[in-house]
């Protein structure tokens, strides 16, 4: 018995003895991380300086035109912090690889647009201009040049009005459409006096002939998409009434006025009503417009309605100027026989009144159509008349290189004949911070309204961060803002008191199809492969934001592939800032040491023991310059 009784004490001392090491190892790992963490750098300036070094206008410099092997400035200065557990380049024994500038030639470069090879492609339903990305073989791993004399754009809200002519060369649609006052060549700049084909007086009396027909500023209308939008004047003045318009054309013979748009500081993306359905979800524009637009909505039993018809809210507008309406007193002007006119008319009021839409009014040059908030009454009207009939499929917010379809696209079903199939948005801007309908129903995977409100937090903690490390970011220094990979759209929200705009681009590669999200929010966005090309023009964008962007797609295209398309939307002087992990973020910075941009890693917001950092680049300023051959071709005349 005694012996039980020893053996029972030493092993509770064994046991004693265990857990007071195991205390005090863990005492000590917990008081050296709170030292640590006291203890942590902060973030130093030293980024600003750079930035602002890098951004001084390069317009009054007798420098601003360079070779396009060199950059117009001296070799930028190496920045002074480091994140911390950075990897060691040094022991991969890769070398940089310095990518050279592509041909002048190549300057307005749009790879998925390219007309040569979009000739190639059947012209019904205009497929031709459609996206038809390059391929492997016709892939360019070269830096698209800036052309001669590139100077930094506009400040907005100038750009709204002015843009420099040495940016986008073309005087083509100040001379076709001079009469409608589209744009004016002054000097070295181009100005937008605001006009259109139908609004003669101007985009603001054109918007305010609509706000009499229906609300514009009660805050209901949030979201629009302007169909065939010239230089996006009806987007720019549209933005004074807080309403965010999505403007699209396609690269065609009224030369880069996309380019306009962008170079004004106006949402747009290059694009086409062609065969396939428009890259954004359903319900996710409040207005849909077009200004004679030139698109045939009568045709082919009305596809094109109902494809605005999809991506319309319940409740939302279509506004439609232009032929045919108001043609007994224009059709002399259009060169069209009134009985051609009256029959378009006719066919569009026929397809409208197929799709459930009630005509609210037409009056002078505007007609207006309005979509119903559920479709408990059009699926009493199909029973009898069934064409076209409601589509059968319930993805209707797929939208990449899908193809049209004739049917329309189902609401979520309701059981009111008041109330809003798929739930009722606030109005703006309560908007952006309520939990959109979607999360609320449950349509994405592990979401709720908690999980909302907390990624909202989260990005209010890393806009401050961002604003200590990129001081120009609260400055009015980034108009023009592309978001890569972006989730909920919680980037663009924490940037709405800043005057700037966020393109939210939501991968069709992601886990999470959210793109309807961010629209119920009252922000805008598109579907992209970031394998292929975007559908803008070269230096396009002021900033470019990419979260977990290069994880997602290392082992499914070439990184430098990303990086030299970023290259091409991003302005000389443009910023860049990607968050990922410590390993794929050194993989990134290996690339872009050799593409003309200066670059840091720095510590996540929580600190420097967080394995997600962030990168931050700065794209230099240079330009191409003409070869020896138009330089002798100058000299000679």
């Amino acid at each position: 018995m005694a012996k039980e009784n020893t053996g029972l004490h030493h092993q509770t001392e064994a046991r004693r003895k265990k857990l007071t090491l195991v205390l005090g190892v863990s005492g000590l790992c917990i008081l050296f991380y709170v030292l640590g963490a006291w203890q942590a750098n902060t973030v130093p300036a030293s980024y600003s300086k750079l930035a602002c070094e890098t951004q001084s206008n390069p317009s009054s410099s007798s420098s601003s035109s360079s070779s396009s092997s060199s950059s117009s400035s001296s070799e930028p200065a190496e920045l002074d912090f480091k994140s911390h557990n950075q990897i060691d380049l040094k022991e991969t024994n890769q070398t940089i690889k310095y990518l050279e500038p592509c041909d002048l030639s190549l300057s307005e470069y749009t790879p998925c647009e390219d007309r040569q090879r979009g000739r190639r492609f059947d012209r019904n339903m205009m497929k031709y201009r459609e996206r038809h990305c390059p391929s492997k073989d016709e892939l360019l791993y070269c830096l698209i040049p800036p052309p001669p004399n590139y100077k930094i754009p506009f400040k907005w809200p100038q750009s709204r009005d002015y843009a420099w002519y040495d940016n986008i060369p073309h005087k083509e649609l100040s001379v076709e459409k001079a009469v409608q006052n589209w744009i004016q060549v002054e000097g070295d700049r181009f100005r937008f006096p605001g006009g259109g084909t139908m609004f003669p007086r101007g985009a603001d009396a054109y918007i305010d002939d609509i706000a009499r027909l229906i609300p514009l500023t009660d805050g209901g209308i949030r979201t629009a998409i302007d169909t065939g939008c010239g230089v996006a004047s009806f987007g720019a003045y549209l933005l004074k009434r807080d309403i965010m318009a999505v403007s699209f054309a396609p690269r065609d013979t009224h030369e880069a006025q996309v380019q306009f748009a962008l170079e004004r500081g106006v949402p747009a993306i290059i694009g086409i009503m062609g065969s396939r359905r428009l890259p954004y979800p359903a319900r996710a524009f409040d207005l849909a417009h077009c200004s004679r637009c030139l698109i045939p909505w009568f045709k082919n039993g009305g596809l094109y309605l109902m494809e605005v018809d999809r991506v319309l809210r319940p409740g939302g507008y279509w506004i439609l100027s232009g032929p045919p309406i108001n043609w007994k007193q224009y059709w002399r002007g259009w060169e069209r026989t009134e009985e051609d006119l009256k029959k378009e008319q006719d066919s569009i009021e026929d397809v409208a009144k197929s799709l459930c839409w009630k005509k609210v009014t037409e009056k002078g040059d505007l007609s207006i159509w309005q979509k119903p908030l559920n479709h408990i009454e059009c699926k009493k009207l199909k029973q009898s008349n069934k064409s076209p009939p409601i589509c059968s499929s319930d993805n209707a917010d797929f939208a990449w290189y899908k193809d049209l379809e004739s049917c329309i696209s189902p609401l979520p079903e309701t059981n009111n004949p008041d109330e809003s199939a798929g739930g009722a948005l606030d109005d703006w801007p309560d908007r952006a911070f309520a939990v959109p309908p979607r999360i609320i129903r449950g349509t994405i995977p592990d979401m709720n309204a908690e999980k909302f409100r907390e990624d909202n937090e989260v990005w209010k903690e890393r806009i401050a961060h961002y604003k200590k490390i990129i001081p120009e970011l609260s400055h009015g220094r980034f108009r023009n803002i592309m978001d890569m990979n972006a989730f909920l759209g919680g980037f663009a929200a924490s940037m709405l008191k800043y005057p700037s705009w966020v393109m939210n681009v939501v991968p069709v590669d992601a886990e999470k199809q959210t793109l309807g999200v961010i629209y119920e929010r009252g922000l805008i966005g598109t579907y992209q492969d970031w394998c292929e090309g975007f559908s803008t023009y070269p230096r396009t964008y002021d900033m470019i934001h990419a979260g977990g962007l290069f994880s997602l797609y290392e082992h499914r295209c070439d990184l430098t592939l990303i990086l030299l398309e970023m290259d091409r939307i991003l302005r000389p002087k443009g910023t860049v800032v990607l968050r990922d992990n410590v390993e794929t973020l050194n993989k990134v910075e290996k690339i872009v040491k050799g593409m003309k941009w200066t670059s840091q890693i720095v510590d996540h917001e929580k600190g420097p023991y967080n394995p997600e950092k962030i990168l931050v680049a700065v794209k230099t300023y240079w330009t191409g310059q003409p070869s020896n051959k138009n330089n002798n071709d100058n000299n000679n005349n």
